[in-house]
């Protein structure tokens, strides 16, 4: 579906392309009724001759429609036969991103307020059965007060729902800096992926930097697996030794060592002086750098030493015998 400025939908005006993805387009519009700002979203022609792609796209709609939280982006209308676009809340601000990349570190105050207020949202997608599956500063939007909203549930998962799986989408694990060690494994994201990735992000507010780094996606998630970051600390000394803890527990690389759930992160958050600290082998050996292409070398390395063992042990049966 091809759109430009001055179309109708139904009741709506286009104003203006924001964003485009694989997926689809979002475009800003006007509500003819209400003179109200709102957002549709319009999926590309070849994503709607795809049932696969098309179901996600309308998945993504109902599990917008059936959130209501002041922190998540509303739903207002679904798509249709014949009407196959989605109409969404108009949200202004910026994305988290941005504010990241121009102050870098962020004050302690602050992070911490952010973090609890996307907490907060994600409590609510979690008792309704929803993960969001792709946290990252792109997809929280924050206002002139610092209120946020969640925005764009592509590859959100529903407790029960069927699990849609293509190869025509590069983002359906999630993103490289903030995917959890079970998705890089192949796993279907929960409540405790969102958990870590918001974990990482309270790390890079605090830091400045991201925990995990290399120079291509699969390096970034494989570091995730095979090291530990730098401690919060030793990024940031300013940062508190209750304030690492907490992020080191956001950060396990075992879900089941990680908070349970969104309640008793924001718990910690809001009362630091309780977080009790841990003994953490993670602050002594953190320097140990470990890399997949090291592992392979080993492995290539001792499979070619196996004739020279075989051929020496031959020698050595010979000679006393």
């Amino acid at each position: 579906m091809n759109l430009h400025a001055g179309d109708l939908l139904d009741h709506y005006r286009i104003e203006s392309l924001v964003a485009r993805s694989g997926m689809a387009s979002v475009f800003k519009a006007t509500d003819t009724r209400s003179g109200q700002p709102v957002a549709i979203k319009v999926p590309h022609e070849e994503m709607e001759g795809d049932p696969v792609l098309y179901e996600r796209f309308i998945r993504e709609a109902e599990i917008g429609k059936m959130l209501d939280h002041p922190g998540v982006m509303k739903v207002y209308e679904l798509p249709v036969p014949g009407r196959l676009y989605t109409v969404m809340e108009w949200v202004e601000g910026r994305p988290l991103r941005k504010i990241m990349g121009v102050q870098r570190k962020l004050a302690a105050e602050r992070a911490v307020a952010i973090t609890i207020r996307v907490l907060e949202a994600l409590d609510h997608m979690h008792g309704r059965g929803v993960a969001h599956r792709d946290m990252k500063p792109e997809n929280i939007m924050v206002d002139g007060e610092d209120r946020i909203k969640l925005i764009d549930f592509g590859i959100a998962s529903k407790a029960g729902a069927r699990r849609l799986t293509f190869g025509k989408l590069s983002q359906v694990m999630g993103t490289p800096d903030y995917i959890s060690p079970e998705q890089v494994k192949g796993k279907r994201g929960d409540r405790r992926s969102d958990l870590y990735s918001m974990g990482v992000m309270l790390y890079e507010m605090l830091s400045g930097k991201a925990p995990f780094n290399g120079p291509n996606a699969f390096a970034i998630m494989n570091d995730r697996l095979l090291n530990n970051p730098v401690p919060p600390r030793a990024a940031n000394p300013e940062i508190t030794p209750e304030m690492q803890e907490i992020i080191y527990r956001a950060l396990e690389r075992e879900p089941v060592n990680r908070y349970k759930n969104a309640e008793e992160f924001i718990w910690d958050l809001q009362h630091p002086e309780q977080v009790g600290i841990q003994e953490r082998t993670e602050l002594v050996d953190w320097k140990k750098r470990k890399s997949p292409i090291a592992r392979q070398v080993a492995f290539y390395a001792a499979l070619a030493l196996i004739p020279v063992v075989i051929f020496s042990l031959l020698i050595y049966v010979a000679r006393h015998s």
